[in-house]
């Protein structure tokens, strides 16, 4: 039997097109994020709901889509906007794509942190500004990624996977997190210390997290101070990690080297004075976006989405144990 699905936001079309040869599909055609009250409307009587990251998902909007309301299924890996309670206490599945943005991540993590030790945005900017009238041997000095000591906080798939790929440049790799993972130390040397001495210790210091009320602001002004002042930031997690605010402060005063993010406190808005700091690469929270990673979200989505409407379990349920048993009556 056909059933009512609706995708928040506009995704790959192979997704959208393997959902309609077997339900009714309704995608948002307009490329923002919409408001609660109109996710609520648009939601009724849907059977399956994917979202994005922007869409909060909790029991009002839930009680909106109605008691034929089966799965939602996030096109995204984070899981953040899912009130998970109010989906459980309804039988509601909730899935993820884990895995499949490993590699898209890791390697924007090392590009970012390569984009601000050379200062590559900012010497762009300069050369396309014609203001380049020859080479100088002051010229846009950056810093060394070679055989520095690259901190990583939060040793899961991609924090591993970013800690691989800096082999290659030699550098120390240490690492924290909320228990010792021996898989990143047997693959990469890596060795395991503590927040603070995380902090102190890292040349470069990236981010590899979930938001959780424990993470926000785990980096904050204090963190910034105890950071060496030759140290470079780099999120590519979860916005609100980061105190934007403590960071735009830090920066201004030079209390560290840099810092290059990909993901903000309150996206869209960015903390004042952000965008006028010479010593941050700022982008539009652009890690998992390659053609191939969009693609492979989009293939778990609708074999998650289609395996919960025909009674099957999905992929990367995070609540599968508490919804099974509708599942499997």
């Amino acid at each position: 039997m056909r059933q009512k699905i609706y995708v928040t936001r506009e995704i790959p079309r192979t997704t959208i097109e393997a959902l309609q040869a077997e339900h009714d599909v309704t995608v948002n055609s307009e490329d923002r994020a919409l408001s609660p009250d109109e996710l609520r409307r648009n939601v009724a009587g849907c059977a399956a709901i994917v979202s994005l990251l922007t869409d909060r998902i909790d029991g009002a909007l839930l009680d909106a889509a109605g008691p034929n309301c089966r799965i939602v299924a996030n096109y995204a890996v984070g899981t953040n906007n899912f009130d998970v309670a109010s989906a459980t206490d309804r039988g509601i599945a909730l899935t993820n794509t884990p895995g499949v943005l490993d590699d898209a991540t890791a390697t924007h993590t090392i590009a970012l942190m390569l984009a601000m030790a050379r200062r590559i945005p900012e010497a762009e900017r300069f050369l396309r500004e014609g203001r380049w009238d020859g080479w100088k041997p002051m010229f846009f000095i950056g810093a060394d990624v070679d055989r520095k000591i690259l901190g990583i906080a939060g040793a899961g798939r991609i924090g591993r996977n970013v800690a691989r790929k800096a082999r290659a440049f030699d550098m120390k790799i240490i690492y924290s997190d909320v228990a010792r993972n021996r898989d990143i130390e047997d693959e990469t040397g890596a060795e395991f210390v503590n927040k603070d001495d995380l902090i102190s210790r890292s040349d470069f210091l990236t981010l590899h997290m979930p938001l959780l009320p424990e993470t926000r602001h785990y980096i904050s002004a204090h963190e910034l101070g105890r950071m060496k002042p030759t140290a470079i930031l780099i999120n590519a997690s979860r916005g609100p990690i980061v105190d934007e605010k403590a960071l735009v402060e830090a920066l201004r005063a030079h209390r560290i080297w840099g810092a290059a993010l990909d993901v903000f406190e309150d996206e869209p808005a960015l903390a004042p004075g952000l965008t006028d700091l010479p010593n941050l690469v700022i982008v539009p929270h652009i890690a998992s976006a390659t053609e191939e990673t969009r693609l492979q979200m989009g293939a778990i989505v609708s074999r998650n989405v289609l395996a919960v409407l025909s009674g099957r379990a999905p992929d990367a349920c995070i609540n599968w144990e508490a919804v099974a048993p509708r599942f499997t009556e």
